[in-house]
């Protein structure tokens, strides 16, 4: 069984344009439908008619991440000669490929005995709303949109105006076997068509944004399979990259999907930085994920974070990409309508209508606490793994500037908690990875009071300052540094157990409030305690059989929030909710302490759920209900799909199973392996640490231990199997 996520329409990316269409390939402007381009809704309305009426629709999929195609057939129609067609005697198929733009092609036959005359027309608006407001369905016309036809060119431009922001659409008629025409704001085509005969056209999308059109708009036809050079180079990308291949076929087909997507979600805008020049050799597929499509195509500095430490084993390069980016945008100064302050990392950037205007704080906007700490962690992470001397000195100014942050405005009030607040009128109440208005709740389901120092925020600073004090140490030679790091951090993990444990719940509490009073709420947060490696053994046992108890384990995966609480709502975003990331981190977090029991719970949890979703991508979020026999996951309404942080966590289940930890530096790679019965061997091929790979053939054993066979080895690296 196969479950759709989301309403039924279809939905093709590329970069940071996407397009979502109805299953006839309509758009509605009074939907969340439309092609999209850098946080702009440049067609907000298209339609297409034979001979006046709709075609028929036999089927329509998307083929590709790119590329979508639609068949359709025809009712009974009269023609424009006045003599009828009868039903289903014509073949109509439009192709729609995105990327640079639109390309469509459309391509009718006649398969009936009879010479026709018909007509063929695109009906297309544009309303240029910007994304925020199509998101929450009140859509405003702030400028002037002036539309004009250029016969000779066979072109149709829209183009609208407001202050200083201007977009633009070109509608280009390309290879048409009859002359277009326009009239009432739609493309028509008169054709006549012999017996067996088709026809040919296409239409070519072409966004202008500041009045640059493409470089390299869309002009080949029928590209479903993706043959231009950036579709190439996604194939070389993923070709590069660890080739994961379990004994269950369905695992690997879900691995595979998830690799395909997060290759798909490259975004080409932060190419390049100010800090290319430090990279020696800066590679070009050092990418950078878009958080998700549809309505998160940018960068998200938690997001793309998150992403990066949850695939290095699968790559390190989208942690190198992701880590110059954000260093390039890092703040500088104070900014209280963006949240922003020195050494800041950004959490979300927009390009659209009401960025550019300054009508939300997005120009980027710094409202997440957590992701400054991230980018200490990350570049410390990934160094690990890629070994990479200039590309760890080319962070290392971002990371003394945020380590500063944490220990200054990460801690207002200086009592050593990291708390956040937002001081922006249009800021987000919360800030932490659940930061929806009402996720951060108290035991009577009242949002808890500003500002909140979260649990897994004083372990993530943990985790960060030790991480780095071992670079330090190791390779900048900096022993103070490195000690005081420790120390702090040490420090820290003693306040988590004094001030945050909960000794009735066997867990740790959800944060303090501003009132310094403990969140009394049994929540998801506290795995992450386990991942940071913050808490006591003792502890951590006892927060894992909390996670996994009746009312926080849906049989899918571990809830936000429990079931028990009075806030607790299966349908929402962010108290009940099972999020993919979320489990794949907990489940991190319990291979950490040897509870390698629960991490296959989470895991086969959310393998099975993947085998439900369709073609095997697990969306961003899905509802909390109780998992029974017979039963599926149920969609979260508006998730995104495909989302960065899923697909990246059905390989951080791989990573944890394998047990995986590199030392680029010295050349080693330990494995502890927990491969699940159900899982099958693993075999991980082009495992690269550093300047070296290997293919790795990890085998379970009928004893519950595991063997390791080298197949090929390239480069100096050692591996070693721990028991």
């Amino acid at each position: 069984m196969e479950v759709r996520v989301g309403p039924a329409a279809v939905t093709i990316h590329s970069d940071t344009e996407f397009a979502v269409s109805e299953l006839n390939g309509e758009m509605s402007s009074t939907s969340e439908q439309g092609y999209f381009a850098s946080d702009t809704r440049l067609v907000s309305g298209y339609r297409l008619k034979l001979c006046r009426q709709r075609p028929t629709l036999s089927n329509s999929s998307a083929v590709d991440n790119h590329s979508a195609r639609f068949e359709f057939t025809n009712p009974v129609l009269l023609g424009t000669d006045g003599v009828e067609i009868p039903a289903r005697s014509l073949h109509l198929r439009l192709d729609r490929t995105i990327g640079h733009g639109i390309h469509e092609d459309y391509d009718l036959t006649n398969f009936g005995r009879r010479p026709i005359a018909a007509s063929l027309e695109i009906d297309i608006e544009s309303d240029f709303a910007d994304l925020f407001d199509v998101r929450i369905g009140r859509v405003l016309r702030r400028g002037s949109l002036q539309s004009e036809w250029a016969k000779h060119a066979g072109t149709l431009v829209t183009r609208y105006h407001n202050e200083g922001f201007e977009r633009s659409i070109a509608f280009h008629v390309e290879r048409a076997d009859s002359a277009p025409e326009f009239a009432n704001g739609g493309i028509m085509f008169r054709l006549n068509l012999e017996p067996g005969q088709s026809w040919h056209t296409c239409l070519l999308w072409r966004p202008i944004l500041d009045g640059a059109e493409p470089e390299h708009p869309p002009r080949e036809c029928h590209n479903l399979i993706g043959t231009t050079e950036s579709d190439r180079a996604q194939r070389a990308w993923v070709a590069e990259t660890t080739r994961i291949t379990a004994g269950d076929p369905g695992v690997t087909a879900t691995v595979r999907q998830s690799v395909d997507d997060l290759a798909g979600l490259r975004m080409h805008r932060n190419d390049s930085s100010p800090d290319d020049a430090q990279l020696a050799g800066a590679q070009p597929d050092l990418w950078v994920p878009a958080a998700g499509v549809p309505w998160f195509v940018t960068l998200f500095g938690r997001d793309a974070l998150t992403v990066s430490f949850q695939t290095l084993s699968l790559t390190p390069r989208l942690a190198v990409g992701s880590l110059r980016a954000l260093g390039a945008l890092q703040a500088d100064a104070y900014d209280d309508n963006r949240d922003m302050q020195p050494g800041k990392i950004e959490h979300e950037v927009r390009y659209g209508e009401l960025a550019a205007l300054r009508l939300v704080p997005h120009t980027p906007y710094f409202g997440s606490h957590e992701a400054t700490t991230l980018y200490v962690l990350v570049a410390a992470l990934s160094w690990r793994w890629h070994g990479d001397r200039a590309a760890l000195d080319a962070v290392r100014d971002h990371v003394d500037r945020a380590l500063s942050w944490i220990d200054t405005d990460g801690d207002a009030d200086g009592d050593g908690l990291q708390e956040y607040q937002t001081r922006s009128p249009a800021g987000y109440y919360n800030q932490g990875w659940k930061d929806s208005p009402d996720a951060i709740v108290g035991a009577d389901g009242e949002p808890a009071k500003l500002p909140i120092a979260l649990c897994e925020h004083q372990g993530l600073v943990v985790a960060a300052k030790r991480a780095w004090a071992e670079i330090l140490d190791e390779v900048y030679g900096d022993s103070a540094g490195a000690v005081r790091l420790r120390d702090e951090a040490a420090r820290l993990a003693e306040a988590i157990e004094s001030r945050f444990w909960w000794e009735e719940e066997g867990t740790y509490y959800l944060g303090l409030d501003g009132d310094k009073r403990p969140i009394r709420a049994v929540a998801s947060n506290a795995g992450y305690l386990l991942w940071s490696r913050a808490i006591e053994p003792d502890r951590a046992r006892l927060v894992a059989a909390r996670l996994l108890a009746r009312d926080m384990w849906s049989g899918w995966g571990i809830r936000t929030l429990s079931a028990d609480h009075v806030a607790y709502n299966p349908f929402s975003y962010q108290v009940g909710s099972v999020w993919p990331h979320d489990n794949a981190i907990i489940a991190a977090g319990f291979h950490n302490y040897g509870l390698d029991a629960e991490a296959t719970q989470v895991g086969r949890g959310l393998f099975d759920a993947a085998a439900r979703f369709d073609s095997r991508r697990l969306p961003e979020l899905f509802a909390g209900l109780e998992r029974d026999e017979g039963s599926f996951p149920v969609q979260y309404l508006g998730a995104n799909v495909p989302q960065a942080w899923s697909s990246a966590a059905v390989v951080h289940l791989v990573s944890v199973f394998a047990g995986l930890e590199a030392d680029a530096p010295n050349r080693i790679l330990r494995l502890r392996p927990a491969l699940p019965p159900w899982f099958g061997d693993l075999r991980l091929d082009n495992l690269t640490v550093g300047d070296a790979a290997v293919d790795l053939h990890i085998i379970r054993q009928p004893d519950g231990s595991h063997t390791v066979d080298i197949d090929k080895r390239r480069g100096e690296l050692e591996v070693i199997l721990e028991p």
